[in-house]
């Protein structure tokens, strides 16, 4: 892809900007044929939605049809089960997985002639009916899109597709009469938390940052998204950059600051190019750097690359890594917003509560107050994977409940398969059970549950996951992830996943459960940073809600989801097998005996226990016991 740029012509007032927004609005034609192409990281890289554009771009110049039909190549649309995704304008025909073959009868029937190809359209699977429009499937139906859904009106690449939808008039509005505490007072009356994980409210942290004294005051943006399955900011910052700058500008109005920093990770190029070339348009139009819309406001932002440090998702740690320093965090006994960045006043906020800004400006803090519950406001984008059909990003309003975002926008469990649970808050969150199927999604009633909010990871589990390994395998991951500042994070989760081994190795001891607890709260109450506070969330909440998968371990050494292998044994039910030979041919070691037509036996102290065998078999005769 080529960046597109911004024809030199910088806008020197706040006048010129609504003149020229203007004049973007009356030239944007919605009814001119538009084949919008999803091209996040996951469509392009994955499902090589780049093919699709190049061909969609060769049908145009074959039939010499440029000034008459428009290609947007968009961010994530968030139903990646589905990519790439393909929507015909102004019609707003869906088209889902889409392959480069497709183009030339979607350009024939559907560009040019307004015609729905029916083999092409997404199927419900609840129903089997062919659904034509993007507002009709389940999985956008109980969404609310407020930052995602510009993602289909915009390229990434040009800034002014984003002034054209409305982008960056709410700095506009600010710099136009509103005085810093102003725009203060309307983020905390909007109670807008911080979504990041913690949950602060970003008004309040916005006053402190501006009372407090500093020669130097920093606006900083999170985007080290670390979780495991998690992909919301990246997906912001791919689909809808000036969203975020924008936000972090008024920020910089408010706060008083006129230097910022993106701490983005390595691991995401496409954000950090998209970023890269929003900051360089931002500029040349004059909505960043000297003089702001000629108003006085100075505000330059740099963008820093983590070396994927799970802990540099940690405010001072972040901090200290932009300095150059470590990725280690420091006690806050002052907090960031009075002694940060190079001990100067400094207000950090993530990639999501940055975007939330400019819609709480344009539309007041009433109407964002209106969504969502009574301490949890607007909306969250959840990154939703795992044992659930549909998997993707989804933007829902504080409050729904679990069970309409597994089984109504989710689509339910796999292959028919039995909820069992699932973990919220990335890999310091914890296991809500079925039993919680109906707990509504905020930030107090997902803490009570024992879990939390975090970034907005959702990992969606079933009947054949084993609870005691889920544990062992986040609390391996915070072990391998934790800066060994602190003793208690340091030792304690090395011996936390050390005894969960154990259990899952059936070498586990009764009395390793009440030690197990006994570290949790050492660890809990004792760590320097969240990472090792938040640390044994998920340990003491599969502890919580499924005490008796460790009792069935450490007792009676058995694992009840069979994931466990030294707990687990494969035999072949004589029965059932007809001796066709698949599992023989197929073992990796070699460990199974029989003749064609007769029944086969499993080596069971040679056997490895992959259980390729029971997958294969079409009989179900491999009993994993």
């Amino acid at each position: 892809m080529i960046a597109m740029g911004t024809n030199g012509k910088r806008l020197e007032s706040i006048d010129q900007f609504f003149g020229f927004q203007e004049a973007l609005f009356s030239s944007r034609d919605s009814n001119r044929p538009t084949v919008v192409i999803c091209s996040g990281t996951s469509c392009l890289y994955a499902n090589k939605s780049q093919e699709v554009v190049e061909a969609v771009r060769n049908e145009i110049e074959k039939r010499d049809m440029s000034s008459q039909v428009a290609v947007r190549v968009t961010g994530c649309l968030g139903f990646c089960e589905q990519g790439p995704l393909l929507i015909v304008r102004p019609q707003r025909i869906f088209y889902p997985r889409v392959k480069a073959k497709d183009i030339p009868r979607i350009f024939e029937e559907s560009v040019m002639g307004g015609k729905v190809i029916e083999d092409l359209l997404y199927i419900d699977p609840a129903t089997g009916s062919k659904l034509t429009y993007e507002d009709e499937l389940p999985f956008y139906k109980k969404q609310m899109p407020l930052i995602f859904g510009s993602n289909k009106e915009i390229e990434p690449r040009q800034i002014d597709d984003y002034i054209a939808i409305g982008g960056y008039s709410a700095l506009a509005k600010v710099l136009q009469g509103m005085e810093p505490e102003q725009v203060i007072e309307i983020i905390k009356a909007s109670g807008l938390r911080g979504r990041g994980g913690g949950g602060f409210h970003t008004g309040k942290k916005w006053e402190t940052c501006r009372r407090a004294k500093g020669e130097r005051k920093f606006i900083i943006c999170n985007a080290d998204e670390g979780d495991p399955g998690a992909y919301m900011d990246r997906s912001v910052l791919e689909g809808n950059p000036h969203s975020v700058l924008e936000g972090m500008i008024i920020g910089a109005f408010a706060i008083g600051s006129e230097e910022g920093y993106i701490y983005v990770r390595q691991e995401y190029p496409l954000a950090v190019e998209h970023f890269r070339i929003a900051l360089e348009q931002a500029e040349e139009r004059g909505l960043l750097g000297k003089n702001i819309l000629g108003t006085g406001l100075n505000f330059e932002v740099q963008m820093a690359r983590g070396g994927g440090a799970f802990v540099c998702g940690e405010s001072t740690a972040l901090m200290a890594s932009i300095e150059g320093k470590p990725g280690e965090p420091r006690a806050k006994h002052i907090h960031t917003v009075e002694k940060g960045l190079w001990d100067s006043p400094s207000n950090l906020n993530n990639v999501e509560t940055w975007a939330n800004v400019p819609l709480i400006i344009n539309k007041g803090a009433d109407w964002y107050a209106s969504i969502g519950t009574e301490k949890s406001k607007g909306t969250k984008i959840f990154s939703l994977v795992g044992k659930v059909n549909n998997t993707g990003l989804v933007e829902v309003p504080m409050g729904i409940t679990l069970k309409e975002i597994v089984y109504d926008i989710g689509g339910g469990i796999k292959d028919g398969k039995k909820f069992k649970a699932v973990q919220t808050g990335g890999p310091s969150g914890g296991c809500v059970p079925e039993s919680l199927i109906d707990l509504p999604v905020d930030y107090e009633r997902l803490t009570e549950a024992g879990s939390m909010m975090g970034s907005g990871g959702m990992i969606v589990m079933d009947e054949e996951n084993c609870m005691v390994d889920i544990a062992r395998y986040f609390t391996g991951f915070l072990k391998n992830e934790s800066c060994g500042k602190c003793t208690a994070c340091r030792e304690g989760l090395v011996q936390m996943y050390d005894l969960l081994s154990e259990i899952t190795e059936g070498r586990g001891r009764e009395e390793d459960l009440a030690i197990l607890e006994e570290l949790c709260w050492v660890v809990s109450e004792a760590s320097l940073c969240q990472l090792g506070g938040s640390a044994p969330n998920p340990v003491l909440s599969t502890l919580r809600y499924f005490r008796e998968e460790y009792e069935a371990h450490v007792k009676e050494k058995r694992c009840p989801a069979g994931v466990c292998k030294a707990l687990v044994r494969y035999y072949i039910d004589g029965e059932k097998c007809t001796g066709c030979m698949l599992c023989l041919k197929k073992c990796p070691q070699g460990v199974i005996e029989g003749e064609r037509k007769q029944v086969h036996t499993i080596i069971e102290d040679k056997c490895i226990k992959c259980g390729i065998c029971r997958e294969l078999c079409r009989f179900d005769a491999v009993i994993r016991e």
